[in-house]
């Protein structure tokens, strides 16, 4: 059945090798986080990822555009996102990958045997990505449109979900990626808790002065090892709007973080 969408855009991501189509308004308009999130995945990677509550699409899709040894499943929930992830496939900016693709109409917090039915069975990644919302339920004003707050907000068990998720779908030894708000760091790692182990930590500062605002972190399904905290990445001069060169690489260029911010250690490489 399709799904009607009243307005969309069509954007451009890694200078042109993705094309998206997103809600005009009334969304969650994917970015800067998808990105980088997709440019923790190394370009030689190769296996299954699992982006987790896509939204459109657009860090599954940078991943399949980047790595082309790999298959990208886009897991979701909102028909309307849905309808443009199907949309964006269809374009032929995105030939060269949409036939490693599918996607999974699917609500994560609903029981793992439904999950399975649609498609998200257990054990079947090797990589899952991942922006969970980043407000808990009463925290913060959330939007008035109801599919934004949904993608902001975190709803039931909050992220113990996305995690046990993304423990379920993983591989023993398969990869995680996430992408989250800095000053929400401890709730991170307590959501890793027993099932990941060996993360990577990467503060990411708007500028180099100013305080981490987002964090992303890999890590491994079932791994032991201690966790590390990284070099930070800065994005943006001490003044202006512009990038930094190393992140203009990662944005327009496609260039994986291990290779534009060498501290990372990447915990996605095949």
């Amino acid at each position: 059945m399709s799904v009607a969408v009243s307005a969309t855009t069509v954007d451009a991501f890694l200078g042109g090798k993705v094309e998206a189509v997103q809600p005009k308004d009334g969304h969650h308009r994917a970015g800067l986080e998808a990105v980088l999130l997709s440019a923790a995945i190394e370009p030689e990677f190769a296996g299954t990822v699992v982006d987790l509550g896509a939204g459109v699409g657009v860090a599954g899709m940078a991943v399949a555009a980047r790595c082309p040894a790999t298959g990208v499943i886009l897991v979701e929930r909102d028909s309307e996102a849905i309808a443009c992830a199907r949309e964006a496939l269809a374009r032929p900016a995105n030939r060269a990958f949409a036939a490693r693709m599918s996607i999974v109409a699917a609500d994560i917090a609903e029981p793992e045997s439904s999950r399975a039915a649609a498609g998200l069975g257990r054990a079947i990644a090797d990589a899952v990505v991942m922006n969970p919302p980043f407000l808990e339920q009463g925290e913060g004003t959330a939007s008035p449109r109801q599919a934004r707050a949904a993608a902001h907000v975190l709803a039931g068990n909050g992220l113990e979900t996305w995690f046990r998720v993304a423990a379920s779908v993983l591989r023993p030894g398969g990869r995680l990626v996430v992408i989250f708000r800095a000053d929400r760091l401890e709730v991170l790692l307590a959501a890793l808790g027993n099932r990941f182990g060996d993360a990577a930590i990467l503060p990411i500062h708007p500028r180099a002065a100013l305080p981490a605002h987002r964090v992303l972190i890999g890590a491994v399904k079932g791994s032991r090892a201690p966790s590390r905290i990284l070099p930070p990445l800065v994005l943006h001069p001490e003044t202006g709007g512009t990038y930094l060169p190393n992140v203009e690489r990662i944005l327009r260029h496609g260039v994986g973080l291990a290779e534009a911010h060498l501290p990372w250690v990447s915990d996605t490489r095949g």
